[in-house]
C-alpha cells in the first residue's frame, strides 16, 4: 500500500500540541504575503455564494480562521462528499482490526449468486471508483440521477441495496466512474464485518475515530436500514474537519498513537488508472489528488466543501459553503490559489 514516489508526509512539529483539546495557534510564516493572502480570504467570502468556514492549519497549529454569518468554530456544516474520505478512514480501521481483505472480492450479499460477473468487484475496486457498476451521478433533479433516486427515492430505505443491484457495465478495475452507490456498499460491508449498524456504529466511529482526534461534532447520518451513508453524510466543524485531515496529513497517527494501519494514508494518495477521455481530477481512493498543487490530496464535497492536504507545505485548508455548479471550477481555482499563497 506505499509509493516510492509519493512526497513524504510531515511530523507533528516538536513542542506544537495536538489539537485534541483545542488547537494551538500561531502566525502566518513571514515567507507568506499576509496582504495577498487577506485578499484571497475576502475574494473566498465574497464572490462563492455562501462561505461558512475557512480554516487553515499549518505545522499542527491553526494559523488562519473565518467564519461566515450564523456560523462559528462549534458550527456544523455539511459534508457531502467529504464523508467518503471518512468512510476511507472507517475502511482503514477494519483492516487494521483484520476485519476486511480489500484486495478479495467484497461480500456483497446481490452479487453471490454463481456466474454473476459482479461477483469479481473488491473492495479496493469500490474505494478507487472502478467497480464498473452502472451509476448515475448527477445532482439535477430533471435528470436521471441514481443519486437522488438513492439518497431520496426508492432506495432511501436501504441505499447500499439499490446501488448494488445495478448492473455491471465494465470490467471491474477498467473503467473509472465516480459513483456515490459504491460509497455506501462500502458502508453496509463495514456493518456487516463489525457487526454493527445505526447508533451501534456510530458509537463505533465516536470510539476509534471521532473522540481519539478530539472532533466533537460530528453527525453521522444512517438509512432505515441502519447503515452509515457515506457517501454525503457526516456534518462537522471546519475545525473538525481540520483535525481529521491533520490524521492523514500525519500518516494515520495522533499523538504517537496509530488509528489507522501503516501505509494506509499512502494508499489513499496512490493514483488510480482513469481510462482516456475522463474529465475528473486525478483520484486516489477516496481521495482527490493535486487540488493544491503536485503530491497535495483532498476531500472534496458537493457545493464546495473541502478538506485539502498539502505535505510539502504541511498545510491543511478546509473551506465550508454553498457554491453552486457555475461557480465550482472557479473555486477549485481558488483552492489552489489559497495554498499557491503559502507556497512562494
Amino acid at each position: 500500500m506505499t509509493s516510492a514516489i509519493l512526497p513524504p508526509l510531515p511530523v507533528q512539529p516538536p513542542g506544537v500540541d495536538w489539537p485534541t483539546l483545542s488547537w494551538s495557534r500561531g502566525p502566518l510564516p513571514p515567507s507568506v504575503d499576509a496582504e495577498r493572502l487577506a485578499r484571497l480570504i475576502d475574494h473566498g467570502f465574497t464572490d462563492f455564494e455562501e462561505t461558512h468556514a475557512v480554516v487553515v492549519v499549518q505545522g499542527g497549529r491553526l494559523v488562519l480562521d473565518r467564519y461566515g454569518p450564523a456560523h462559528g468554530p462549534e458550527a456544523t456544516c455539511l459534508s457531502w462528499s467529504m464523508a467518503k474520505s471518512i468512510t476511507h478512514a472507517l475502511v482503514g480501521i477494519a483492516v487494521g482490526d483484520g476485519l476486511l481483505d480489500i484486495m478479495a472480492p467484497a461480500p456483497v450479499p446481490e452479487w453471490r449468486s454463481p456466474g454473476d460477473p459482479r461477483g469479481a468487484i473488491t473492495t479496493d475496486q469500490l474505494l478507487r471508483m472502478s467497480s464498473g457498476l452502472r451509476f448515475s451521478e448527477v445532482y439535477e433533479p430533471d435528470k436521471t440521477s441514481d443519486t437522488i433516486e438513492m439518497m431520496w427515492g426508492s432506495g432511501k430505505a436501504d441505499v447500499a441495496h439499490y446501488a448494488a443491484s445495478q448492473p455491471l457495465d465494465h470490467p471491474p478495475g477498467t473503467f473509472f466512474s465516480y459513483s456515490s452507490g459504491t460509497t455506501n456498499i462500502i458502508c453496509r460491508i463495514l456493518a456487516d464485518v463489525t457487526g454493527l449498524r445505526g447508533e451501534a456504529f456510530a458509537a463505533f466511529m465516536r470510539e476509534r475515530l471521532f473522540e481519539p482526534l478530539g472532533m466533537r461534532t460530528p453527525v453521522p447520518k444512517f438509512d432505515p436500514a441502519g447503515t452509515f451513508i457515506g457517501s454525503s453524510f457526516c456534518f462537522a466543524s471546519g475545525q473538525d474537519f481540520a483535525r481529521f485531515g491533520l490524521l492523514y496529513l500525519r500518516d494515520g497517527v495522533w499523538n504517537g498513537r496509530r488509528l489507522l494501519p501503516e501505509g494506509w494514508v499512502d494508499y489513499a494518495r496512490t493514483q488510480t488508472f482513469q481510462q482516456a477521455g475522463v474529465t475528473d481530477d486525478p483520484y486516489g481512493a477516496h481521495w482527490w489528488l493535486g487540488l493544491g498543487g503536485e503530491g497535495s490530496f483532498s476531500a472534496n464535497g458537493h457545493e464546495g466543501q473541502f478538506t485539502l492536504l498539502a505535505p510539502d507545505l504541511d498545510l491543511i485548508i478546509v473551506r465550508h459553503g454553498r457554491t453552486g455548479a457555475a461557480l465550482k471550477d472557479a473555486l477549485k481555482v481558488w483552492m489552489g490559489e489559497m495554498a499557491a499563497a503559502f507556497r512562494t
